[in-house]
């Protein structure tokens, strides 16, 4: 599976922290990735592994987006955009595989598919801001 599946497998497993209780994620991951076809023990677990990394920092991530996205709350902000951002926030901070370049562009290309027009514009310019 290519890096840029894998994010995206991730990131939809992300979509689902504003429905659930981090308490029930364990189960929402499980579930995930079980509905993963042709995936390698491998791939598998770097989907659960990154994504729990993610899920336990979330209110540090959370933190981050909040100092960046001047007048935006994290309420304001849509559920995939929220999602995308913790994903390449990760990335960007706790990562150190990911380069900053490559986090900010892949979070742009799923905005591209998953959410409307606008949402690569404000995507890029938050991350932008992290990454200063």
């Amino acid at each position: 599976m290519t890096r840029r599946a894998l994010r995206e497998n991730i990131f939809r497993i992300l979509f689902r922290v504003e429905f659930n209780t981090i308490e029930e994620m364990k189960e929402q991951i499980d579930f995930s990735v079980c509905d993963i076809q042709d995936i390698s023990d491998d791939d598998r677990d770097y989907i659960i592994d990154k994504t729990n990394n993610i899920i336990s920092l979330i209110d540090e991530i959370d933190d981050i987006i909040k100092g960046v996205s001047e007048g935006w709350r994290l309420e304001r902000i849509g559920k995939a955009e929220l999602a995308i951002l913790r994903l390449a926030v990760y990335e960007m901070k706790y990562d150190a595989d990911v380069p900053f370049k490559v986090a900010i562009n892949e979070a742009v290309e799923l905005s591209k598919i998953y959410c409307n027009e606008d949402a690569k514009g404000f995507i890029n310019g938050v991350l932008a801001k992290v990454e200063e």
